[in-house]
């Protein structure tokens, strides 16, 4: 038997195999992806993430809700874990159009 003859054969063999084995992991189903399950702490009767929660959902307009002013300063508050309770409260509030800067900071 000539060589080239058995190289042609075992190629084609080869390729065969090769053909068979992608036809039958195409006809197969993948098996479903299992999503992590997303669990989110929420500690009883602090209602700082239900606000933060709903200001995201907000967009643009939480820019100029004063709650949500007021719970990002907080959430800043506890980020930083300043112990001044006013040491964030005025952050952006100076620039608030048409409002004198006592009355957007809070003061008398």
């Amino acid at each position: 038997m000539d060589t080239k003859l058995l190289a042609r054969i075992g190629a084609a063999v080869f390729v065969g195999l090769a053909i068979a084995m992608t036809i039958v992991q195409l006809r197969e189903e993948p098996a479903p992806v299992r999503q992590a399950d997303r669990r989110v702490w929420v500690p009883d009767g602090d209602p700082l993430p239900a606000q933060l929660r709903v200001c995201a959902e907000m967009g643009e307009l939480a820019l100029s809700s004063p709650d949500c002013r007021a719970a990002w300063a907080e959430k800043r508050r506890r980020f930083f874990g300043v112990d001044h309770p006013e040491a964030y409260s005025g952050i952006g509030d100076r620039a608030l159009p048409g409002a004198p800067p006592s009355e957007a900071r809070g003061e008398d």
